[in-house]
């Protein structure tokens, strides 16, 4: 069942915001009002959501080579490569005449992070990452989500081509099960307790990830445990010799942090996650944590055996940024060997010592454990990090030999370059002179071309099949990610592209100060799209934008 909602006005959201500060400080600042759900989110004290009656702030300091704060978890950290690393399992599908059908259901559980630790998170399925969904070319997906949380979600699969009424837009929410007694502050799809999502998925195999995606709340919710991934399939990908099976591993990599009692810490300014979105004033620039989680655990192990192993690495961090390491192999051959990125295989494999990874984006790469003896070990560490950042994961033999046929092909797709653009855009991604209000209430802190995020209006007009290049420059870090289309990155600065631009891209990771220039085929699904920083607290601090495709 869908309604339609009427948006308050932005005065009328501000006055909410005003009333629920003044009236309703102790609720958010202090512990949980008393019959309230809660979401275990804690926002201006250490302990809100537990009845705690602290009153200090969460506190972050700042962290070499990243944009934004990092909360220290309050619990004693494990040492690292303790735990074994969940494998991720491709969920179960009833195949129906429409498509294949996936019934995920947005939930709370108790799940464990961090050894012996029981943290409440707010998941698809309960579980942190989401149901891996595994797609063919020319099969569509319909996902059927169910909203059992206590606010509402929209679901948005991030390199999807997908029609504008399913792609998660951040104003199409989904509300509870049990109803909603708060306004709603923006027009919208409206579905009440649970909606499909349908995917025609008619693209090139690629590494994909689905997360939530509400307007002024994503950070949050993603923090809290929305997402999981997506690994779509073609006929072109199966005719590669590639490591399979056992030997090829979904990692999503994620930080977090910790209070004493192991919940999760986050700087929300509504704990709730009801009326007021968006983080306290520190975090503006970006919630980072001192753990690192892969597939939903702390700091873990993979035993490997000496063969080659394809990996498929999704940073769906809210704002770290990474840069992998590989320390122990048995060669000294650059360690990390690229096949694909957002939009799926590249033209050829692209070798790197170092990988470079932005929140959004997604790399498929081989790495090549032969000439290892049982008990040797690989450390995945992060040079972006210090102290507890700095590694990630261990890999770990587990045998003397192993028989290995893989041969990475010298050619692996086929990457047509775009032809000339029909015209140009400019988009500048950068923080606002003197920041506003949001419709919700909070501080529009980011903007793009010295705008605040409006849901109801667009920024650009395209014409489906037509060739743009859009130019984007910033101030700070931004991943900037596209809906609906792919891009391919012409140039950075007066130079061709960087080493991690290769093949079709979706999101590309931006520094402090640069310029690019992307060129984008629009795909002919008219409707509503958007653009926007993929580091969520500036997404959620109103550096987005609409096209529409027409």
């Amino acid at each position: 069942m869908t309604r339609s909602a009427k948006g308050i006005t932005r005065r009328g959201a501000l006055a909410l915001a005003v009333a629920g500060a003044t009236a309703g400080a102790v609720a958010w600042l202090v512990g949980e009002a008393e019959g309230a759900p809660g979401t275990g989110v804690h926002s201006g004290s250490p302990h809100a959501g537990h009845g705690s009656d602290a009153v200090a702030g969460l506190e972050g300091v700042r962290e070499r080579g990243q944009t934004g704060l990092l909360l220290r978890s309050r619990i004693d950290l494990p040492a690292p490569f303790g735990s074994p690393l969940p494998l991720l399992r491709p969920a179960r599908a009833v195949h129906t005449a429409q498509g294949d059908l996936y019934e995920i259901t947005a939930r709370s559980a108790v799940a464990e992070l961090l050894p012996g630790v029981q943290t409440t998170i707010h998941a698809y399925d309960g579980r942190m990452p989401g149901p891996l969904i595994v797609s063919r070319r020319g099969t569509p997906v319909i996902v059927r989500v169910r909203n059992e949380l206590p606010f509402p979600v929209t679901t948005h699969l991030h390199g999807g081509r997908t029609p504008a009424v399913h792609d998660g837009f951040p104003t199409d929410l989904v509300l509870p099960v049990g109803g909603w007694p708060h306004p709603l502050a923006h027009e919208g799809r409206i579905a009440e307790g649970g909606r499909d999502y349908v995917y025609p998925l008619d693209q090139r195999a690629a590494t994909l990830w689905y997360h939530d995606h509400r307007m002024d709340f994503t950070g949050a919710q993603v923090w809290l445990g929305l997402a999981g991934m997506h690994l779509h399939r073609d006929e072109e990908e199966d005719a590669l010799s590639l490591p399979r099976g056992d030997r090829e591993v979904p990692l999503m990599i994620a930080d977090r942090a910790f209070d004493a009692d192991g919940s999760l810490m986050y700087p929300a300014v509504d704990r709730d996650l009801a009326v007021v979105g968006g983080v306290t004033g520190g975090f503006h620039d970006g919630v980072l944590g001192d753990v690192i989680l892969v597939n939903g655990r702390a700091w873990p192990e993979l035993e490997v055996e000496p063969a080659q192993y394809r990996l498929r690495l999704v940073n769906a961090s809210n704002a770290r940024w990474y840069r992998l390491t590989l320390d122990g192999l048995a060669h000294d051959e650059p360690g990390f060997v690229q096949i694909g990125g957002d939009g799926g295989l590249l033209a050829a494999p692209v070798r790197h010592r170092a990988l470079q990874l932005a929140p959004g984006e997604r790399f498929d790469v081989v790495v090549d454990f032969r000439g290892l003896r049982r008990g040797d070990a690989v450390v995945l560490g992060n040079a972006l990090g210090d102290g507890s950042t700095a590694k990630v994961m261990r890999f770990r033999v587990r045998a003397d030999q192993a028989d290995d046929d893989v041969v990475v092909p010298d050619v692996l797709g086929v990457v047509e370059p775009l032809g000339e653009p029909v015209r140009a855009r400019s988009f500048s991604f950068g923080r606002a002179d003197a920041a506003g209000a949001s419709a919700s209430g909070h501080a529009a802190v980011w903007r793009i071309n010295g705008e605040g995020y409006d849901p109801t209006t667009a920024v650009a007009e395209v014409r489906a099949g037509d060739v743009e290049e859009w130019e984007f420059t910033t101030d700070n870090r931004h991943p900037v990610h596209v809906h609906l289309s792919p891009f391919q990155v012409v140039a950075r600065g007066a130079r061709g592209p960087g080493p991690f631009d290769a093949g079709w891209k979706d999101t590309i990771a931006l520094g402090p100060g640069e310029r690019a220039r992307v060129r984008v085929r629009f795909d002919a699904d008219p409707g509503r799209y958007m653009l926007h920083c993929h580091t969520l607290e500036h997404e959620d601090m109103a550096m987005m934008a609409n096209f529409d495709v027409v």
